[in-house]
């Protein structure tokens, strides 16, 4: 391991170093700073000839933390590294992968084409919203899901699989949702949810199921602002379910969305580290799951070239 070396940009240190510290390595050193004139500046230490992985999750502020990965790559390009390989845990922009109305950007081709026009040999990032945003690179991508991360902590709850009911929160999530279900067990149940704005959804009805009496786990790859899920939570409490439990991978939280969760009839909120939590985001019913592991594994089987499929869960 040593060629190899990790570097942080500032959106998410704590994780790097939870990484790190798996591997039994330390953490390279890398200065960023922005200068009063609001320009970033990077150093880092020698890499010449070395493996790099460069970890920085573009997330809020999005452009600051993408722009910032944008120079770390470059600095390495040019400090003569012999591969890069970003480590994006959380890719901003990822909603914004295809033409949905006329005149409107594929903004996530375009952060792919900034990635890799930087100077990135190789991506690795976990539970992209859409997955054919692998294609949206020309380089290789290996892409991760934190669901098993997850179904493992529930699992470990001790719930029998008679009482539990897995919720889909809307269409574009069964195949998520069967997934847990196969591993966790319980019944499926599928939320019908209308989207009407970009900003307002409606949710009406639930299709299988039953959820009354039981214990409702809804998976979901991020929660933004949280109304989605918010609404879905109080659709599946009056149809009577007894406990709510919300899982997702990343936790953005833009907006209300704290003071929405604060209020919903959830119970618990599971996310993971793949974007650090804000002091002010920070409630009881919110636990907080490391991938470092899953990451950690990922990045020494890349620097090895070893084959990293059996860490995939392709199942999500």
């Amino acid at each position: 391991m040593k060629e190899l070396k990790i570097f942080s940009g500032r959106a998410n240190e704590p994780l790097a170093r939870r990484i790190c510290e798996f591997l039994n390595l330390n953490l390279g050193d890398c200065k960023c700073v922005t200068f009063p004139d609001g320009e970033f500046h990077c150093k880092i230490e020698d890499v010449r000839g070395r493996d790099v992985f460069l970890i920085q999750p573009t997330c809020p502020p999005v452009n600051d933390s993408l722009l910032e990965l944008l120079i770390m790559i470059d600095t390495c390009k040019r400090a003569s590294a012999a591969r890069i390989t970003a480590v994006i845990p959380y890719y901003g922009y990822a909603r914004q992968d295809r033409k949905d109305e006329g005149r409107v950007p594929i903004t996530a081709k375009l952060v792919a084409n900034l990635i890799t026009r930087a100077g990135a040999d190789r991506v690795l990032a976990m539970d992209l919203h859409a997955a054919q945003i692998q294609g949206f690179f020309d380089v290789p991508v290996d892409h991760l899901y934190a669901s098993r991360v997850l179904t493992n902590y529930f699992m470990r709850q001790g719930w029998d699989n008679e009482d539990l009911v897995v919720v889909s929160p809307d269409e574009g999530s069964i195949k998520r949702a069967v997934g847990h279900a196969k591993r966790i067990g319980g019944s499926i149940a599928i939320i019908d949810k209308r989207r009407e704005s970009a900003t307002s959804v409606r949710q009406e009805t639930i299709i299988g199921g039953p959820v009354e009496g039981k214990i409702a786990l809804m998976f979901d790859d991020m929660i933004s602002t949280g109304g989605s899920i918010c609404g879905a939570a109080e659709l599946v409490k009056r149809y009577g379910a007894q406990e709510i439990h919300v899982a997702a991978t990343h936790g953005v939280f833009a907006g209300h969305a704290t003071e929405l969760l604060k209020k919903a009839p959830i119970d618990s909120v599971v996310i993971t580290d793949t974007i650090p939590l804000k002091p002010e985001n920070r409630l009881d019913k919110i636990k907080v799951l490391t991938v470092s592991t899953l990451l950690g594994e990922a990045i020494k089987r890349i620097h090895h070239d070893q084959s990293i499929s059996s860490i995939f869960n392709t199942g999500n």
